[in-house]
């Protein structure tokens, strides 16, 4: 769930970290964006890293969302 002014930016991040990140834009505001919001704890959008299984490992809501923290969970999360 990311807000339309960052998708362009975290589509970028697949080519960042090649191999090791597949980013995607969910549409906040269709039936199935509001429950994932919802899931996740969002107001009504925001950021978040999944492990291979779909599991929520990292999360930014809202409009906190700050590419350099995207960046830094990412080099975190990849090296383990």
């Amino acid at each position: 769930m990311i807000c339309a002014k960052l998708q362009p930016a975290v589509s970028g991040l697949e080519k960042e970290f090649p191999g090791k990140v597949k980013a995607s834009n969910v549409d906040a505001t269709t039936p199935e964006g509001v429950a994932a919001v919802k899931e996740l704890g969002f107001r009504n959008h925001g950021l978040v890293i999944r492990d291979a299984a779909g599991k929520p490992v990292w999360k930014q809501p809202d409009h906190q969302v700050n590419l350099d923290d995207v960046r830094a969970a990412i080099k975190e999360l990849t090296s383990k």
